[in-house]
């Protein structure tokens, strides 16, 4: 007779993760696949009490067992499938057998794709991507705030607790995205996090193949990319390959000993991530960097071991398949094993070669940036296959070039020599470009609480080249003056929860400033989206003068001239230096404030303001 918790993992499995029949307590992951995928190589991963001392037995047309891989711990077995290109969606029993006895019994399925999730489109530069950090944004479903078996409970007080956020609050507040003009979302993860404390961030996962039933349900997220789609937005989850929680499932019966680098004496990684490029770094100082833990809660995953690069993969396919995401952004990409980093973006963009993958290598320096990206030839022949990152150079040239004085090397010239940097990448445009993230302070902070400075920020953020990404709460003003801690930063959304006195989402309660914001944004990131000029034409900047930047984006048919001038007074700006770029056109419109510009000559710019000019023959 099976036990009470037996029963209750049991009709999980069957809710969560769509189980068929399972008989003795299995886990088996991934828990389904489909039939037709390019690769056709599937390794499931089986954990069961003493499950290494049967013989698995399968019968399916079109698959076959390759292998059965018994590791140091008993209690696993790695199984290797091949699933020929003529298999049909169904279902078929793998059966564990002990003297000729089936002893347990796993019923998998083989899933129908859907006909266009290989040439899914993924995130590009046509798109605005919303930055989330879920548990603080919108508390749709006040019921899953506390859940059976989950550790942590709900404390909206307690700025490093849980607060209710969720993935039905996102659903329903998508329209209020759509019409601001965003046609991404990015969400910070949201797999189960089952910590005993400050779990809410989402990157200490322990179950990676179940969203967090804090947020919602596996089938809520799909849901929510239902609804994006019809919205024609995209999703882009989160992932984490160098590190777990350390409360995941696995901790108390890992596979094998090398399965966690470093275990069980956690050793701090050194966070020198230059030893990746580092031509002259020791074999030490490459160890203690990516093999340490990232912090004492998070063990590092060792993706040398093929088992562990193989289920990290595999499960992310699993994740863009399932929900059918359009990107990817990967955490603390230079710290897990760079060589199974390639692999993994080759056998990703292989699957999917329409789709996007966005690395975090939080490096000040373009030079260490652009070492990751796809087309990169280094000096030591390492290539890898990650399309975009994260333009953090970009992002400090402009913090820091609004919020200082006009100098030699001061001012927005830090914004025009960052760009000039743009040789060392195989492809700056598709970078992703932002103001700040759920890691820094808000840029409104950064720029001292300057909503001018704030706008110049995010008119240049969203029409140079990459890929704008804006995080929550921009749009009205959100700040942490004075701190730079995290539960600060990633405050609650006014307007998230029932009862809260100022609403984003209707407008209630928002002050003049932060209306005007959310206008400023809704009008430029709509205007943006029918501009091919902006996706995909070509750049050309011009060095700052007296304070006033002024770039053009163009292309055989059209060109816009953008003007920052941080000055605080209006200026005059005759073109007559820029006339390479303006020869042919005869006028003029601002698209944020709707003016005419009859000569283009000369104009006058607005003290602390952006001009966007779609220009006209």
């Amino acid at each position: 007779m099976m036990k009470k918790s037996m029963i209750l993992y049991v009709l999980l499995a069957f809710t969560i993760c769509g189980f068929s029949q399972q008989t003795g307590n299995l886990r088996v992951e991934p828990m389904f696949w489909w039939a037709g995928m390019k690769n056709p190589n599937l390794q499931l991963m089986v954990h069961g009490e003493n499950i290494a001392d049967t013989k698995v037995d399968l019968n399916y047309p079109g698959v076959a067992l390759t292998s059965v891989t018994r590791v140091e711990n008993p209690n696993y077995l790695f199984i290797d499938l091949k699933i020929a290109p003529e298999a049909k969606p169904g279902s078929f029993t793998i059966s564990f057998l002990s003297k000729k006895k089936t002893v347990a019994s796993y019923l998998y399925e083989l899933k129908a794709r859907e006909p266009s999730s290989a040439l899914r489109q993924g995130f590009n530069p046509s798109d605005v991507i919303y930055l989330i950090t879920p548990d603080r944004f919108a508390n749709g479903n006040p019921d899953n705030d506390a859940m059976p078996g989950m550790k942590e409970l709900p404390n909206r007080a307690d700025k490093d607790g849980r607060h209710g956020g969720d993935l039905r609050g996102i659903i329903n507040s998508l329209d209020y995205l759509h019409d601001l003009g965003f046609t991404a979302v990015w969400l910070n993860p949201v797999l189960e996090n089952n910590m005993t404390r400050t779990s809410y961030h989402g990157y200490s996962t322990t179950d990676f193949y179940r969203v967090d039933s804090r947020y919602g349900t596996n089938d809520e997220y799909r849901e929510l990319n239902d609804e994006l789609d019809k919205r024609g937005m995209k999703l882009i989850m989160d992932m984490i390959f160098n590190h777990c929680g350390s409360e995941h499932w696995w901790m108390d019966d890992m596979p094998m000993p090398d399965w966690i680098n470093n275990y069980p004496e956690h050793k701090i990684t050194s966070h020198r991530r230059t030893v990746n490029q580092d031509p002259h770094a020791s074999e030490i100082d490459k160890r203690e960097m990516s093999d340490g833990w990232f912090v004492p809660t998070m063990p590092d995953l060792n993706q040398k071991n093929p088992f562990m690069a193989n289920y990290l993969i595999q499960n992310s396919i699993w994740w863009i398949e399932y929900v059918g995401l359009e990107g990817i952004r990967q955490d603390t990409w230079p710290y897990p094993d760079k060589d199974m980093m390639a692999d993994w973006t080759k056998r990703v963009l292989e699957e999917y070669p329409n789709f996007n993958i966005v690395g975090e290598e939080w490096s000040l320096n373009p030079a260490i940036t652009s070492y990751w990206q796809l087309g990169k030839h280094n000096a030591d022949g390492y290539q890898c296959y990650l399309p975009s990152l994260m333009d953090f150079p970009l992002q400090h040239a402009v913090s820091s070039g609004l919020s200082t004085e006009e100098g030699w090397n001061d001012g927005l010239i830090q914004l025009y020599e960052m760009l000039a940097n743009d040789f060392l990448y195989p492809d700056a445009e598709n970078l992703v470009v932002f103001p700040d993230n759920h890691d820094m302070s808000r840029f409104y902070t950064q720029v001292g609480e300057d909503a001018d400075l704030l706008k110049l920020g995010l008119a240049y953020f969203l029409t140079t080249r990459g890929i704008p990404q804006i995080f929550y709460g921009t749009e009205v003003l959100m700040s942490n003056p004075g701190t730079d801690d995290h539960g600060i930063i990633r405050s609650d959304f006014p307007g998230g929860w029932p009862g809260d006195a100022v609403n984003a989402f209707t407008g209630k309660g928002l002050s003049a400033d932060q209306q005007d914001l959310q206008n400023y944004l809704k009008t430029i990131q709509n205007w943006r989206k029918g501009q091919n000029v902006i996706h995909t034409g070509k750049m050309k900047h011009f060095v700052p003068q007296d304070g006033v930047y002024v770039y053009f984006r163009y292309n055989d048919k059209d060109a816009v001239m953008v003007v920052l001038n941080k000055n605080l007074e209006s200026k005059n700006l005759v073109t007559e230096r820029f006339a390479e770029m303006m020869k042919g056109y005869q006028s003029g419109t601002d698209i944020i404030s709707s003016n005419q510009i009859t000569n283009l000559k000369s104009f006058s710019v607005p003290a602390r303001s952006a001009m966007i000019i779609q220009l006209k023959k």
